[in-house]
């Protein structure tokens, strides 16, 4: 099959960006030609300024050198401007005489950096800060000449200040606004900026409107004159004034401009064989210079340059994260505030010390951070998430640190961490090692840092704090969502929402048939994507859908927890922590006979044995002769009581009664995440029902249930649903909330964190307020568990299932 033709005009971040998605969804789609006006490859320019101050050479900030092109099958045109496009011929020229068919053509023509139209503006000396060559001009100048004017207190205006001074120039800045970075900061944030960059060597002239450059007889600049008449000495002037989208290639070919190449949601330009990325482009009104959005407008481009058709890019919630000489400045969403709005500020300004929270309708939409921007990955979080701060209020302005255990998703704050910090148990990666490959492999994605580091690689679990990591190093340029928008893995592209609506609308009932379904990437798919699907499919229809083991995780392969030295634990079940002596005699037994190296009571009342190798698993179960304790498992784990008012005295209820029968009612059910119960026989909660995914208090009128408790990494404690009076409303009500997180939660989220993405309100319209649906849901919970077999007793027996622990002999 003949390929089709794409032309790409912009070798820069976004264009590039949107080829490297585009292979990854069919690398065989496309003859694919880059023209690029300059002579580098597709370079980091976020990463400039390190250049500037020598911290970095150009070589440290190329993300994709010729042989990626070449190895990619793309053919690179460098040093090579096109000067036309013929929409009719479907062709591209460029000055040097190239012509280019294309079938598809991709705009990342960038930005022009803008130049004051004043008197001197060409003069030799005068440059702008926005490429390569402007830094090698930089660092020329800087090495025969004395001093620099810098026109704009912006960003870039700043960053190059900065590496002007650290090269020993006298650096001044210019600015026609009061107040620098007055996109980025609000009026107090901006003054104290200033008065540690002045304090630093930098001169500030604020609200003051260049007039001329000035010349001398050699046609060099030899300085600057003011609005007001005064003038300036310099020998360097750099214009740092703000960008413009380079539209002027769309515009002379006929295509729809407005302030910007105009696209829709899907990055198609009024041409519908003509897409734009990147800085060139308007977006509903909006053209983006930061490095998230344009990566999160690549991503869309690509999906439909690939004819998968079901990307939309919406616009995106940006924030800044800037560095100059040792400050701090962090700033996100709407930090200036307005009428509808209501700020909480905590200002010390002889401390260098100030933030701003902005607030509408209970949810954070803006932040303002000076001096301390620890945490400002997490409030960067909050605002995209647009998660209620209700009950997070009294302490947000303090961070993350102050909340204590509670109330983040189970993630830690990593910005004050020690480089050794262990952030991936899995793999043993520390904090170190993943900042260093951020910095300079140029990392931008989670899957980025996973490839280069292997952090998040294995459970996942860290995921959060490598998002915590990508922020701290590169704030706004960090490509992050959150989970309900991210796609299950690198295979496709489709949300794990969007995966398990496709098996319930088009009845799926296998990993090959959802596959090809959704057009997978990989044949196969991975680890990551396959344990996902696989529950998927069980738990939405039970029956049908088989258990594809070899989509499991070793320990739900093995029925047993894995051990760091190969070996293996074996937890059985004791319900609701209650055991016998026969029980106690079989175990012993067992750790006599199989020389068991540890035998352990677990924090969920069972007894653990360790150190078991995986060929004498079945004969463990069958001598134990005792269920699966399921310790290993996405299932329900434990239900932990306390011996209740049958010995307590203070006891007001039957607490372990009520335990054994949620656990025989529950038992065999497989579900998202790891499920933990725990009952207690009155409100001094000795079963610690407080921190598990569903904790029942006994009181004097009945039982209290609480849903989406955590004892792990970080501490949730559980939230009040309801109170009941009767065993059989406990089981029903319980019942019917695992069912609702069985069928809404993503693979891998805890209760907790179910709860804190859909809300505890969504969950007790549908359980507690809704008699019918939550019949209906306790219904299909026990419809599901039906078909559910012991998986101990099942291998002891000779059946292909205990294939898996025979070992094979010459």
């Amino acid at each position: 099959m003949k390929k089709m033709k794409l032309v790409v005009v912009g070798n820069g971040m976004a264009g590039i960006r949107t080829l490297e998605e585009l292979l990854k969804l069919d690398s065989g789609l496309y003859d694919i030609t880059v023209f690029g006006a300059e002579p580098y490859p597709n370079y980091n320019r976020i990463l400039l300024s390190p250049v500037l101050t020598g911290e970095q050479t150009i070589q440290d900030i190329i993300l994709n050198d010729q042989s990626w092109y070449k190895a990619n099958g793309i053919t690179l045109h460098l040093n090579s401007t096109v000067t036309q496009i013929n929409r009719a011929r479907k062709e591209v020229v460029t000055a040097d005489g190239i012509v280019a068919r294309y079938d598809r053509l991709l705009l990342a023509t960038g930005s022009k950096p803008f130049i004051l139209p004043v008197p001197g503006a060409q003069l030799d000396g005068v440059i702008t800060f926005r490429d390569i060559r402007d830094v090698n001009l930089m660092i020329e100048a800087a090495g025969r000449l004395k001093q620099a004017v810098v026109i704009g207190g912006g960003l870039l205006g700043l960053e190059a200040a900065n590496g002007l001074a650290s090269r020993g120039m006298q650096v001044s800045v210019v600015h026609l606004g009061a107040t620098l970075l007055d996109r980025q900061l609000d009026t107090a944030a901006a003054a104290l900026l200033q008065s540690s960059l002045e304090a630093r060597g930098l001169r500030f002239l604020m609200s003051h409107q260049t007039e001329a450059i000035l010349g001398n007889d050699q046609g060099s600049v030899r300085g600057i004159r003011f609005k007001d008449g005064s003038e300036l000495a310099t020998d360097l002037v750099v214009m740092a004034v703000g960008i413009r989208p380079d539209t002027d290639l769309a515009e002379a070919a006929g295509i729809y401009t407005d302030r910007g190449i105009v696209v829709n949601d899907t990055l198609q330009t009024y041409d519908p064989s003509i897409y734009a990325v990147g800085e060139c482009v308007s977006h509903r009104g909006m053209a983006y210079g930061l490095v998230a959005p344009l990566f999160e407008q690549a991503k869309v481009a690509a999906n439909h340059l690939a004819f998968h058709g079901i990307g939309r890019y919406a616009g995106s919630t940006t924030s800044t994260k800037l560095k100059v000489t040792g400050i701090d400045v962090f700033s996100a969403g709407e930090f200036v505030g307005g009428p509808d709005t209501e700020a909480i500020t905590l200002a010390d300004p002889t401390g260098g010390v100030y933030k701003k929270l902005v607030i509408r309708e209970d949810k954070l939409i803006g932040a303002c951070l000076y001096g301390d921007t620890v945490d400002g990955a997490w409030y960067f979080r909050l605002i995209r998430e647009g998660k209620s701060i209700s009950e997070l209020r009294e302490h947000l302005m303090f961070g993350e640190g102050a909340i204590g255990d509670t109330g983040h998703a189970g993630e830690h704050s990593v910005a004050g961490m020690p480089d050794t910090t262990e952030i991936c148990g899995c793999n043993g990666v520390c904090k170190g090692t993943i900042v260093k490959a951020i910095r300079e492999q140029g990392l931008f994605t989670v899957d980025e840092v996973k490839k280069h580091t292997k952090a998040a690689s294995s459970c996942g679990s860290c995921t959060g704090l490598v998002e915590q990591l990508l922020i701290s190093c590169i704030g706004g340029a960090a490509d992050i969502k959150p989970k309900s928008e991210k796609a299950i893995c690198a295979c496709a592209d489709y949300t794990h929402g969007e995966i398990r609506k496709a098996i319930r609308e088009q009845h799926l009932t296998s990993i090959p048939q959802t596959l090809r379904f959704l057009e997978w990437r990989s044949t196969d798919g991975c680890a990551t994507c396959r344990p996902a699907l696989n529950y998927y499919l069980m738990s939405t229809w039970p029956g049908e859908a088989k258990d594809d083991a070899q989509s499991r995780l070793i320990n739900e392969r093995a029925h047993a927890n894995i051990q760091k030295d190969g070996t293996y634990s074996v937890v059985p079940r004791m319900w609701g922590g209650v055991t016998n002596p026969s029980e106690l005699r079989r175990i012993a037994d067992v750790a006599d006979k199989y020389q068991v190296p540890m035998v352990k009571v677990t924090g969920g009342q069972r007894i653990d044995l360790l150190g078991i190798r995986k060929e004498d698993l079945p004969a463990v179960w069958k001598d134990l002769d005792m269920p699966s304790g399921h310790a290993y498992g996405k299932s329900l784990r434990t239900v932990k009581t306390c011996v209740g008012k049958e010995f307590c005295r203070f006891g007001t209820q039957d607490s372990t009664g009520m335990g054994i029968a949620l656990e025989k009612d529950l038992v065999g059910m497989w579900s998202p995440h790891k499920v933990k119960l725990a009952v207690s026989g009155c409100p001094r909660n000795c079963a610690e029902s407080g921190i598990k995914d569903i904790g029942i208090i006994a009181v004097d009128s009945g039982w209290e249930l609480y849903v989406g408790g955590n004892g792990g990494i970080k501490t949730e404690v559980a939230q009040f649903f309801v109170k009941l009076q009767t065993h059989e409303e406990v089981l029903e009500y319980t019942g019917a909330f695992l069912q609702l997180y069985r069928e809404e939660a993503f693979y891998l989220e805890r209760t907790c964190h179910y709860l804190a993405r859909v809300g505890l309100e969504h969950a007790k319209a549908r359980v507690v307020d809704d008699a019918a649906n939550r019949a209906e849901l306790y219904a299909r919970l026990k419809f599901a568990i039906s078909f559910e077999q012991d998986p101990w007793a099942e291998r002891i027996a000779p059946t292909p299932a205990r294939r898996e622990f025979e070992t094979l002999t010459a």
